[in-house]
């Protein structure tokens, strides 16, 4: 039997018959898989979009003693342009909504210099980078200057499609120099020019809308002059216009009692307008009752706001509330509710 039970060394490796390949562990497979899904997303999965590039053209007058007039040119991107922020030495002083190019940065100091930078954002929030800062020093103080500017000659303007204008206008005179020109249009100032320009194009407008426009004339000392003759004209009709996304939505309001005094809770999803809303008016029981405003940076999500009714009980009111637009419009009213002051 010598031989049947001696050593048995390594069996060879049989070979798999041509055309097959052999079989791989089921982890090694797996393990294969996941690297192939990590290193490149599968096609047709949705990815996020990078931010919008940095705004250029960026440009900085000194229109008076203590304000600054900053413009740059429209930023695109993926994801669209819903707004700019505007930064003063490093810190955001002012937002403007995506059809805006322009913004005045006031309540500066006379003869200061100041840096000035733009970024862009989009729908979802994303924020380009900074552009090129630029540098402006602001006008020395005429305190002797008290005297404002002429008005502004009689505008004309022309409809430029659904959502734009052209206004011309004559030159102002003043005793020192203008150096700046305001629209307005109502009682909001729009659009704002140097005092080298008597011409200035609207943009952001709502087709099928009648705007009422003036023009004022700013000197170096910050004087203002009376308005110019107003200019009446009306967009075009196309789409996007009339009030539909206009109005606040998701109005709620109720009552809060303290001490005997009943007060109004409000509470309300601002309209879509492209940009932020710092005005609103409301109306209780048909009447117009007070303006809300936002000098600092407005909510953008949900807005409360809350203000003393009566000291009487049993007392009904009906509340609803609008918004100013980026053109100086107000806005169509939100949905009206209706609250009742407790009794006892």
């Amino acid at each position: 039997m010598s031989g049947s039970t001696s050593s048995r060394g390594p069996r060879p490796r049989r070979r798999p018959p041509a055309g097959r390949r052999p079989h791989r562990s089921t982890l090694g497979a797996l393990g294969a898989l996941v690297v192939l899904l990590t290193a490149a997303p599968l096609a047709g999965c949705g990815r996020t979009a990078p931010p919008p590039p940095a705004p250029t053209g960026v440009t900085a007058d000194a229109g008076t003693s203590t304000s600054v007039h900053v413009m740059w040119n429209s930023s695109t991107g993926e994801g669209g342009v819903r707004g700019y922020e505007i930064y003063r030495d490093g810190k955001k002083v002012q937002e403007v909504p995506g059809v805006r190019h322009m913004a005045d940065v006031e309540g500066l100091r006379p003869e200061r210099t100041y840096t000035f930078t733009v970024r862009a954002r989009d729908a979802a929030g994303n924020l380009s980078r900074e552009s090129t800062p630029v540098t402006v020093t602001t006008r020395a103080a005429d305190t002797d200057d008290s005297r404002p500017p002429s008005a502004p000659g009689r505008p004309r303007g022309t409809v430029e499609g659904p959502t734009a204008v052209l206004l011309r206008w004559q030159a102002a005179k003043d005793d020192v120099g203008v150096t700046g020109y305001d629209v307005h249009q109502g009682e909001a100032r729009i659009h704002s020019v140097s005092g080298e320009e008597t011409e200035a194009l609207l943009t952001g407008l709502r087709p099928g809308t009648r705007y009422r426009f003036t023009i004022r004339a700013r000197d170096a000392a910050d004087n203002v002059s009376p308005p110019s003759p107003a200019l009446t004209l009306t967009t075009t009709d196309g789409e996007g216009g009339g009030g539909a996304g206009t109005a606040p939505a998701e109005l709620t309001a109720k009552v809060a009692s303290e001490d005997g005094a009943h007060f109004l809770e409000l509470s309300w999803t601002p309209p879509r307008t492209g940009g932020v809303v710092s005005d609103y008016q409301i109306h209780l029981n048909g009447k117009f009752a007070t303006t809300l405003s936002w000098r600092g940076e407005a909510p953008r999500g949900r807005v409360e706001h809350r203000f003393f009714l009566t000291r009487e009980g049993g007392e009904r009111y009906r509340v609803k509330l609008r918004a100013r637009l980026p053109d100086g419009t107000w806005g169509a009213f939100s949905a009206e509710r209706a609250v009742t002051t407790p009794e006892g």
